[in-house]
């Protein structure tokens, strides 16, 4: 079992930027896939970057290609989202995600293991 913990989330203007971190409990973290996801009000789970296990792998949902890096420290047990030139429409709950597999894909039900969430708002 893993737990997640995300933080760095708050308000930010538009244009500006943010650096989103998860810290995973346990001493297996390298052996999963990561992911982050969005949600907003009213709105379904979207994908938003996924890494394989030692970060070889990157994906990123077309909405943010350009803006968004994830990364990963596996001596720290850690995942970034590092959020650029942020837009209102970011405006979510963001949610770190695990499973224990090189690498996972898109769909929110790939992922076994789930943060509680830091909310994200831009301001316009």
């Amino acid at each position: 079992q893993v737990q997640l913990v995300e933080s760095g989330g708050g308000l930010v203007q538009a244009g500006g930027s943010l650096r989103l971190s998860c810290a995973a409990s346990g001493r297996t973290f390298s052996s999963y896939a990561m992911g982050w996801f969005r949600q907003a009000p009213g709105k379904e789970r979207d994908f938003v970057a996924s890494i394989s296990r030692t970060g070889g792998f990157t994906g990123y949902a077309d909405s943010v290609k350009g803006r968004f890096t994830i990364s990963r420290d596996n001596a720290k047990n850690t995942v970034y989202l590092q959020m650029y030139s942020l837009k209102a429409e970011d405006t979510a709950v963001y949610y770190c995600a695990g499973v224990n597999r090189l690498r996972a894909g898109i769909s929110a039900h790939d992922y076994d293991y789930w943060g509680q969430g830091t909310q994200v708002t831009v301001s316009s």
